[in-house]
């Protein structure tokens, strides 16, 4: 591999990489652990309702 082909090669790789960087991400939703949902669920439970 001559050492032009070697450069270009690099640098859209690291082209590939900070596009992909920008592109928006999926549409799934971030994940949450056990034990922060068990926190949040207590924390709805203590709320008082408010009507």
């Amino acid at each position: 591999m001559n050492r032009r082909k070697k450069i270009n090669q690099l640098l859209k790789a690291n082209a590939k990489k900070a596009s992909a960087k920008l592109a928006p991400r999926s549409s799934k939703p971030k994940y949450v652990s056990k034990a922060d949902r068990a926190k949040l669920k207590a924390e709805v439970e203590q709320a008082p309702v408010v009507d």
